[in-house]
């Protein structure tokens, strides 16, 4: 078991000021300017005439009522802040528990009144002396936490992330209610100023993987964090690789499995899916319910899972190869065949395949990016009539269709949608070797994506483990499952 000596308090750097400028009103309504929501009122502690302050907030970030009942009314009650104190024992006052809430920080920079304003928190100011206080009132208008919609539970949880970092990070300490779980967060986003979360658990976490990610979100120099894809370009290993290098999961049981299997994780604000690394091919071959299956039936679907990899990456080059170069290994009924269904379709195999993968690949983007019920009509029309009409007209041959449809539903069985797009991009490429070469060319093509994914690592660990790093019966770790405990993570670390 690893042991955790790196700091995580220094995930984040001090970054020069961004407003080198004294406390004010006028200054803060200098940065709002023509921003709608920014509110300000003037308060009077203790209804005494003699003495204002200024309470400002961003309308819609904030929860009227926690701002009235919380902090409005105790600022004017008298018994709390009595006629004749100064302004340096009202705020003292305040900050010793005059106001009802549960956050109260006291700010002496611009930065600070800045950040607390577009994070959810109403500020007083007291312009006097140039500083202000700043209390937790954020709305608690947020998705209500729902079931899990990409990956499905059976025997599992029904409780699924949602946009609101806090209530991610609880959904987290429930699952893992031990004082080992450590929560670290950063800001990044020069305009977003988005929230970042990394979790690890003591005595699990690697120390050198954690201290390489951590300095890696510490370097991240972006206008905004909005979106996955800008973490998994700036934090892995390998940018240019089609292969995924974070393992994405939006059920927080699944997120705090990865966390005791020795995994660095990641909750961003705004995204309802956490981030985990480092990873393996494997993993992403690992179904959401397999920790909850018999262990017989866990390692057969494991198996089920490789061999649709295999058959999806490769079906359609090996036809193409077979039919264009190796005719001689067609059985002669299954040729026969073949040759009847080709006498009449103008194009060749390879024009077949090519054009039925393009164009399973525009029915799949247009079902995905077109409302639910428009998007299954175009999946009908696509099936029911291009498909059979183009084999009808004889533009195309059955067997091509077979082929490319066999190849594209053994893609849809891989637990992982990222890895199935990585699989359709070398499909494709697979294919054009096979124009070009026949099965030498599947040959040279599979054996350099085999040495692209052997170079490829995930913070220090072998991205093909077990299969590489060196302990004994590596295809029985990657297939099988024992009775009695999850699969076992693998930590090997490249020398």
């Amino acid at each position: 078991m690893y042991t955790n000596t790196f700091d995580y308090a220094a995930v984040h750097t001090r970054r020069a000021p961004v407003y080198p400028i004294m406390i004010s009103l006028a200054s803060l309504q200098g940065i709002f300017s023509a921003c709608a929501d920014f509110q300000t009122r003037q308060l009077r502690p203790g209804l005494d005439a003699g003495r204002a302050v200024t309470l400002c907030w961003i309308d819609g970030l904030v929860s009227a009522r926690m701002l009235t009942e919380d902090v409005i009314r105790p600022l004017t009650s008298l018994a709390r802040l009595p006629e004749g104190d100064s302004t340096r024992q009202n705020m003292l006052r305040i900050l010793a528990g005059a106001v009802y809430n549960c956050s109260a920080q006291y700010r002496e920079t611009m930065d600070e009144v800045v950040e607390d304003l577009t994070h959810g928190c109403c500020v007083l100011l007291f312009e006097s002396r140039g500083q202000a206080v700043s209390f937790e009132a954020r709305s608690d208008a947020q998705r209500a936490i729902s079931e899990p919609t990409l990956e499905k539970s059976i025997k599992g949880a029904k409780d699924a992330f949602v946009e609101t970092l806090r209530v991610n990070t609880a959904l987290v300490r429930r699952k893992l209610c031990t004082p080992r779980l450590k929560l670290v967060e950063a800001q990044l986003g020069r305009a977003s100023c988005t929230k970042v979360a990394l979790f690890y658990l003591d005595g699990a976490a690697d120390a050198e993987a954690a201290a390489l990610l951590a300095g890696r979100l510490d370097a991240l120099d972006v206008e905004g964090l909005l979106s996955a894809g800008i973490l998994e370009e700036r934090l892995t290993d390998a940018p240019g690789s089609p292969f995924p290098q974070l393992l994405h999961t939006e059920r927080p049981d699944r997120f705090a499995q990865y966390l005791m299997e020795g995994r660095i994780g990641l909750l961003v604000d705004g995204l309802p899916i956490g981030l985990c690394a480092p990873v393996t091919l494997a993993d992403f071959l690992r179904g959401t319910g397999d920790g909850s299956s018999n262990w017989l039936v866990s390692s057969a679907l494991t198996c089920l899972r490789w061999m649709a990899l295999f058959l999806s990456m490769l079906l359609p080059a090996l036809y193409v190869a077979i039919a264009l170069y190796h005719q001689e290994m067609i059985p002669t009924r299954l040729l026969l065949s073949v040759i009847e269904a080709k006498q009449r379709v103008p194009f060749s195999t390879a024009l077949e395949v090519i054009g039925m993968l393009l164009s399973f690949e525009l029915l799949q983007e247009a079902g995905l990016h077109l409302p639910n019920p428009i998007g299954d009509t175009v999946s009908i029309i696509g099936a029911l009539i291009v498909g059979q009409s183009a084999v009808e007209a004889r533009v195309v041959s059955p067997i091509a269709i077979i082929v490319v449809a066999f190849a594209g539903i053994a893609g849809y069985t891989l637990p992982s949608q990222d890895l199935g797009s990585a699989v359709r991009l070398v499909r494709m490429g697979l294919v054009f070797a096979a124009v070009a070469a026949g099965l030498f060319g599947v040959g040279a093509g599979l054996c350099l994506v085999l040495l692209h994914l052997a170079e490829m690592d995930s913070l220090g660990q072998n991205y093909t483990a077990p299969l590489s790093d060196g302990r004994p019966f590596p295809l029985t770790r990657l297939l099988l499952r024992g009775p009695g405990r999850e699969a076992e993570p693998e930590r090997s670390r490249t020398p």
